[in-house]
């Protein structure tokens, strides 16, 4: 299976609680010497009209949901189930800009 790369969104299995979910990668690649873990932003329909919460429309997720920027989560690569699908440049800025406003970078 290939590995998750920036801007490609997953289905994750975040845990029993957490459930499977879309999540967009927001880390750079591991290396061989580095832990196989990615960070991620989870995708959720439980929206609260959060200033952190970004509507991205795209043919692969569900036009309900938000990219939760609050909402950051880093999991081994053996959770990545299946790949989604790859957010446009444009697209992937918005939620990093979300994510840098949030963690006040």
């Amino acid at each position: 299976m290939p590995k998750p790369d920036r801007g490609e969104v997953w289905l994750v299995d975040l845990g029993m609680a957490a459930k499977v979910r879309p999540c967009l990668v927001i880390s750079t690649p591991a290396l061989d010497t580095d832990r196989a873990l990615v960070t991620d932003v989870t995708h959720t329909k439980s929206t609260r009209g959060s200033r952190f919460e970004i509507v991205i429309r795209t043919r692969f997720l569900d036009a309900a949901g938000v990219f939760d920027a609050q909402s950051i989560v880093t999991v081994p690569e053996a959770k990545f189930l299946k790949r989604l699908g790859i957010l446009q440049p444009t697209q992937l800025s918005v939620v990093e800009d979300a994510v840098r406003q949030w963690l006040n970078l």
